[in-house]
């Protein structure tokens, strides 16, 4: 009821500039936790958009595999773990389960799902598939294998529907011959035949096609750390395929990220990627980006936020900003709540120890925006555990439970907050515990001027 309320309020308010912030907490309706859906991909089903992923919440080890609904790419909703851990077998403790991607199959009427499947030596190298008759129900696991002998490692799905023949592929590492691309059976479910095979050490492959040419995405094998991706490009699945170029700015490592797969949004093509952090898998980010193709050429460009316009098909970068500071004279400290110094923060300080025992409370008073609108608000903030932390944020008296990752250091995380703010400069943003807890460092808000 109360999501429910917020989503009118949030369709009656005009000049919405709702925001993909790359790299910061998402914070889920559903559970309140940053959400869990690595190396995953975006379909759509009736407007409705779903993702579907890893859950690294507690580490490498398979725990679920997790689907997420959105309307606008931004507020996602938890729906469904759609694989679940199983008490033995490819599914069962101290498995690998990665790289999920799904697609439907009109012949059979079932969304098809292939997946890594591994121990957690890596030994295995098995390509594991499941179906169901929702996109985001629960999936029968059918099993794995090598497809026609080969290893299968990092992976994803093409499907021939922009060639209107509805077939399926497989793209897959093969770590001891290369990146291959097999063509899939009808009903989606085993491997036919090879189709190309690319004689280099990549991963994380994502096929794309625009007009008349394939796009294939692929990243160096480096591990957890993230490398300069590249792509090629082909007039035929089968080749001859242009020579590999990097297609984000060199030596940006793809903007920290790695390619997880690349999507159309109603005419906007977007690169998905994951920023891993090894140490906290858990913490990791998603990278999404518009990517601009042009002919042969595909070529990223690094955005801080960046508006998605679903129904008029084109992007736009993200809008002016004021950038409020915690410690500010007019805002109030209160409860336990208190200034403190941050060497990597705005202006050198943070309001810290808001919410636990004392109850303590940040208010910013005079949140200013030129019209009435529903918008992305950045908080930047610091948190020294190794797990999230939580806090109530008030707008305007309506309350929003936001999750805060760990952070490093004194580096800033960002954490986003989309919601109705009114015209003029009295919009209220207050921070407090959330369940008794303490809530993170804030160093500062950054608010979308309109």
């Amino acid at each position: 009821m109360f999501f429910g309320l917020v989503a009118l309020l949030l369709v009656g308010l005009g000049s919405a500039s709702v925001q993909i912030v790359p790299g910061a907490t998402i914070t889920t309706a559903g559970t309140n936790q940053h959400m869990q859906a690595h190396g995953g991909g975006i379909v759509e089903v009736s407007g409705t958009y779903y993702l579907i992923g890893e859950n690294k919440l507690n580490g490498s080890a398979f725990q679920s595999i997790n689907c997420y609904s959105s309307t606008d790419l931004v507020s996602w909703t938890f729906v469904n773990k759609v694989l679940t851990l199983q008490a033995s077998g490819d599914l069962g403790p101290n498995r690998v389960v990665e790289r999920p991607h799904v697609m439907f199959n009109e012949k059979t009427g079932k969304w098809v799902m292939w997946m890594h499947i591994d121990s957690s030596s890596y030994g295995e190298a098995r390509a594991g598939v499941a179906t169901s008759s929702s996109v985001c129900g629960s999936y029968t696991y059918l099993g794995a294998s090598k497809p026609l002998g080969f290893q299968s490692r990092d992976m994803n799905v093409f499907k021939g529907e922009l060639d209107t023949d509805g077939t399926g592929y497989l793209l897959t590492e093969d770590r001891a011959n290369g990146l291959r691309i097999d063509k899939l059976s009808d009903d989606y479910l085993s491997v036919e035949s090879a189709t190309h095979l690319y004689a280099q050490d990549y991963e994380a492959p994502a096929l794309y096609k625009s007009g008349d040419t394939y796009f294939m995405f692929a990243s160096h094998e480096s591990g957890w750390d993230p490398n300069d991706n590249i792509y090629c490009t082909a007039t035929n699945l089968s080749g001859p395929w242009s020579a590999w170029a990097t297609f984000a700015t060199s030596g940006s490592k793809t903007f920290s990220s790695q390619t997880s797969a690349v999507v159309s949004i109603n005419g906007v093509v977007i690169y998905m990627g994951d920023r891993w952090e090894s140490k906290n898998l858990m913490t990791s980010t998603y990278v999404w980006l518009p990517l601009t193709i042009s002919g042969t050429t595909a070529k990223l460009t690094n955005e801080v936020n960046w508006v998605l316009d679903i129904a008029g098909g084109k992007w736009s970068a993200g809008p002016d900003e004021t950038a409020p500071e915690a410690e500010a004279s007019t805002n109030t400290i209160s409860g336990g709540a208190k200034e403190q110094s941050c060497s990597g923060c705005s202006g050198t300080s943070d309001v810290g120890y808001i919410g636990g025992s004392a109850g303590g409370t940040l208010t910013f008073p005079s949140i200013s925006s030129t019209v009435a609108t529903t918008t992305t608000i950045r908080i930047k903030y610091i948190n020294g555990d190794s797990t999230q932390r939580y806090a109530n944020v008030l707008v305007n008296g309506v309350a929003y439970v936001v999750a805060f990752l760990p952070t490093t250091g004194s580096t800033p995380g960002t954490s986003t907050l989309t919601v109705p703010l009114k015209s003029g400069s009295g919009n209220v943003i207050e921070f407090e515990a959330y369940n008794g807890g303490w809530g993170p460092d804030i160093d500062r808000l950054m608010v979308p001027v309109s």
